[in-house]
């Protein structure tokens, strides 16, 4: 897919949210089985044993991630049909961020230093020979912004060298190191994107502030110009050029609540036809065959991910596989890799109580082989279902979330993790979560809300967020909160909330204007203070700060808005045992955040657990780290909610 594959306009804090744990004793549900039996910690939480396989373009060998003896994840090589193996990296400090393969013999990855996310961009060769680092530069973040698939020893990549706010294009050279710049970025673009023959033409940018523009060129040697400019509200989101290079192919909400699949003539700004939207959820993205030349599908999620296909061969094929893996509909299938003639596929199955299980499809020969389970020691049938629920907030909006009751417990007067998601505009989705199932393991129900603001349910639902941090966002946490107590399924004195990011910000929100709702709670890398987050923010997000001041508020214009409802204002509210986790290097939520929350509890002499983690970012990595955070909550939450 032809399109920056790092952060574009809008802001998206962490995905993340911890689990929380503890033992306690619960009513078995009539008819169901065995209680699950009890698993350690280290059991969901410990490194895939082979994990984020991918195959060559020739589709000679496969790859994938592994722990080191550091227990650091890896790269490694194998010939198909071969039981060698090759050890690409030994990185003792931090995992591998990610890879790809940037032709049949050389691989790329990104990695950071202690959670910076000052990504740098290194290469292999798949005999492990040749290692360089080709953008080892201090401070500096790399995005790819197209791995120019047909040109074998080049990449364009984005980076913010000679501006630490803004990121230019850069074509390189994979083999010698050789950096062009392409253009010069002239402090406006958020993100940039090529056509099928890797040429640098259209470019999404910020203007005013608060508006967002599309800007377009016919060939490399013009200017770009602006051929659309529209609030941020509104979006058209490219996705790649159609097949003669001439449009492209986007998802927009322009005229329209939920985005579809549109084609946009982006040499004249506007759309020219509507290929598919759903009447519920945004289209979120689209799929294509670079060898067909074909749209195969948009996709959108409902409780899970869908497709709506629109070449027959792909839906024939993924039907084919699903029959295959007898996925019957509870299960995620997906083609995480092909070759370049689109004949052998690295193909995923995962649900709600299993990781990914690889398999390697020939379409050829039409065999399935397996390849490898990610976590073989967690057993799917000892886990928990993960079912989509609704709720109606105060107000009369419909929020969407998922309700995770233990195994073989019944719905009822159970202890209750509520947790938040971070982002904000991002959203809980329907799938394998170590954390939920960790906590389903101990005897919790774990509540997850998409709460306004989360992103799939349309421009209205979104908009509603705005500068409602503390306010109506909370409150549907709240009232989602008080509806499982109304259906006996949460026992009222056994709750917790946690959260990572803005999770861990709705956490320390909601124990200061719900002091007797929550027995316990925990926050993980959260907002405090909203007046020193948006102080301390990475230099790249600084070109977004007016859209933060539309959607979260303005220091100055609403000062009062934001002093009411930042946490660390108002700690004197907070009696609700508080656990505090957090990464001395996250660039997005900075340790000042935690410090000022905790500072402020000891000043009052309340007691609150904190944990800070020197080698860490915006949420914890490294192994031995999680397994000390998930323990400490272990005992955090036992002590506290324990009958």
């Amino acid at each position: 897919m032809k399109r920056n594959i790092l952060p574009g306009v809008l802001l998206v804090l962490l995905i993340a949210g911890i689990a929380t744990l503890f033992s306690c004793k619960g009513k078995k549900a009539e008819g169901e089985g065995q209680l699950a039996k009890q698993i350690p910690v280290e059991e969901f939480f410990r490194k895939p044993e082979k994990a984020s396989y991918q195959i060559s373009p020739d589709g000679k060998y496969v790859s994938y991630m592994a722990p080191n003896a550091s227990r650091r994840m890896n790269i490694f090589v194998q010939e198909i049909g071969s039981d060698q193996v090759i050890q690409l990296t030994d990185d003792t400090a931090r995992d591998i961020d990610g890879y790809f393969w940037a032709n049949n013999e050389r691989i790329l990855y990104l990695k950071d230093t202690g959670g910076d996310e000052n990504y740098k961009l290194l290469g292999v060769n798949i005999d492990g020979s040749n290692p360089i680092a080709l953008t080892d530069f201090p401070g500096v973040r790399t995005q790819i912004i197209d791995p120019l698939e047909e040109i074998p020893d080049e990449v364009i990549i984005g980076m913010n060298k000679d501006n630490p706010q803004v990121f230019d294009p850069y074509r390189l050279n994979i083999v010698t190191g050789e950096l062009t710049k392409l253009y010069t970025n002239p402090g406006n673009i958020q993100a940039w994107m090529t056509d099928h023959e890797g040429k640098l033409r259209v470019a999404m940018a910020i203007t005013d502030g608060v508006n967002t523009s599309i800007l377009y060129r016919d060939t490399e040697d013009q200017e770009f110009r602006t051929v659309l400019t529209t609030s941020f509200k509104e979006s058209v989101e490219p996705q790649f050029f159609t097949f003669d290079n001439k449009m492209i192919y986007a998802t927009s909400n322009l005229g329209r609540d939920k985005s579809a699949a549109v084609i946009f003539d982006v040499a004249n700004g506007k759309e020219t036809q509507l290929l598919y939207e759903n009447p519920d959820f945004d289209v979120t993205r689209l799929g294509y065959s670079k060898k067909e030349k074909v749209l195969q599908a948009a996709y959108f999620e409902d409780w899970k991910m869908q497709r709506h296909y629109f070449d027959p061969k792909f839906q024939e094929l993924i039907t084919r596989l699903e029959d295959k893996l007898g996925a019957e509909g509870r299960y995620n299938i997906g083609i995480y890799d092909m070759t370049r003639a689109e004949d052998k596929f690295i193909v995923g199955k995962s649900s709600d109580r299993a990781r990914t299980s690889y398999y390697l499809y020939d379409r050829n020969t039409d065999e399935l082989t397996f390849i490898h389970q990610v976590t073989p020691w967690l057993d799917e049938n000892e886990m928990a279902e993960v079912k989509p629920v609704t709720y109606t907030s105060r107000d009369g909006l419909t929020i969407h979330g998922y309700l995770t009751v233990p195994k073989g417990m019944e719905a009822k007067n159970l202890p209750v993790v509520v947790n938040v998601h971070g982002g904000p505009w991002a959203r809980d989705s329907w799938g394998f979560n170590p954390e939920v199932q960790f906590l389903a393991n101990r005897g919790y129900a774990v509540f997850q809300m998409n709460f306004r603001g989360s992103t799939g349910y349309g421009r209205a639902f979104w908009e509603a967020s705005f500068k409602q941090w503390g306010k109506a966002m909370q409150d549907d946490v709240t009232d989602g909160t008080r509806w499982l107590i109304e259906q006996g399924i949460a026992d009222p004195e056994r709750i917790a909330i946690y959260g990572g990011s803005y999770g861990g910000y709705a956490t320390l929100a909601g124990i200061v204007k719900e002091p007797d709702l929550y027995a316990a709670a925990v926050d993980y890398v959260g907002v405090s203070n909203l007046f020193t987050f948006m102080q301390t923010i990475p230099p790249y997000w600084k070109p977004m700060l007016d859209m933060m001041y539309e959607m979260v508020g303005d220091p100055v214009k609403d000062s009062l808005l934001l002093a009411e409802n930042s946490p660390a204002l108002n700690a004197g509210k907070i009696v609700t045992p508080l656990f505090v986790a957090q990464g001395a290097n996250d660039p997005r939520v900075n340790i000042n955040e935690s410090d000022q929350m905790v500072e402020a509890l000891k000043a009052r002499g309340v007691n609150v657990k904190y944990m800070v983690k020197d080698n860490e970012g915006h949420g914890f990595s490294n192994e031995e780290n999680q397994y000390d955070f998930y323990n400490a909550m272990d005992s955090f939450l036992a002590e506290h909610l324990k009958k």
